[in-house]
């Protein structure tokens, strides 16, 4: 388990014990302290099978288990618990308190009902800072694309990625810079680079795109036809 007591608010090599002596802390656990958490307090499942879960959610409680780390944990905690957690776009850890233990994870997959969209079962996977990790990062776009400058229009078809890699070295988001994007152009997951993480999602998946807008094509057209008219007339 890590140690939450942190000496600084940014990355440190040691932080004090509870009997305040110096202890070495890992960088996943200087990642832990400075990265967002949520607390989620929930109960373990005395029962399972498909008769106990349909109980649960028919109570308004949510399914979940617990891997990674040893034999799986099965759990339970209610919908209004988790609401914060599913529908935020940060990174965030999930402390999960079971009894007097509390175990340090991620969100790994949530089961929705295809009709009513209730969420019907939650996957954690336990934080190991030894093996890699699979998680979604916001994309964050930075720079001043001239193609933008010259009317076109930017188009962000995807705000999160998905990214493979230790703990330690999972950022808060993954910059895209467009400094360079000219109307016409754009970026795909295999035009991305990192040499810590390893890109998951399709290779051919765009990112970001500079899109000619109504005006620009507008513009570009009655050029043309000028052009064209000044041939003719010469």
């Amino acid at each position: 388990m890590f140690c939450k007591n942190k000496k600084n608010s940014n990355f440190a090599s040691d932080c004090q014990t509870c009997d305040g002596a110096p202890k070495f802390r890992s960088l996943v656990a200087q990642k832990i302290d400075i990265m967002k958490h949520f607390a989620l307090n929930v109960e373990l499942r005395e029962e399972l099978g498909k008769k106990a879960t349909k109980k649960l959610r028919n109570e308004g409680k949510i399914p979940c288990v617990l891997y990674g780390s040893g034999e799986n944990i099965h759990f339970f905690t209610n919908v209004n618990s988790v609401r914060k957690l599913i529908y935020t776009p940060e990174v965030m850890f999930v402390d999960i308190k079971i009894g007097d233990s509390v175990h340090y994870a991620i969100l790994k997959q949530i089961q929705f009902h295809p009709v009513s969209d209730k969420i019907l079962h939650i996957d954690f996977k336990e934080i190991n800072e030894e093996k890699p990790v699979k998680i979604q990062i916001p994309v964050k776009v930075t720079g001043n694309s001239p193609g933008v400058r010259a009317g076109g229009k930017l188009l962000q078809k995807m705000r999160f990625i998905t990214v493979e890699g230790l703990m330690a070295d999972i950022p808060d988001y993954f910059e895209v810079n467009i400094d360079n994007l000219q109307i016409g152009d754009s970026i795909r997951i295999e035009n991305l680079e990192s040499d810590k993480l390893k890109f998951k999602d399709n290779k051919s998946s765009l990112v970001i795109a500079i899109v000619v807008t109504r005006d620009v094509a507008a513009t570009t057209e009655e050029n043309v036809e000028k052009a064209t008219e000044n041939e003719e007339e010469k």
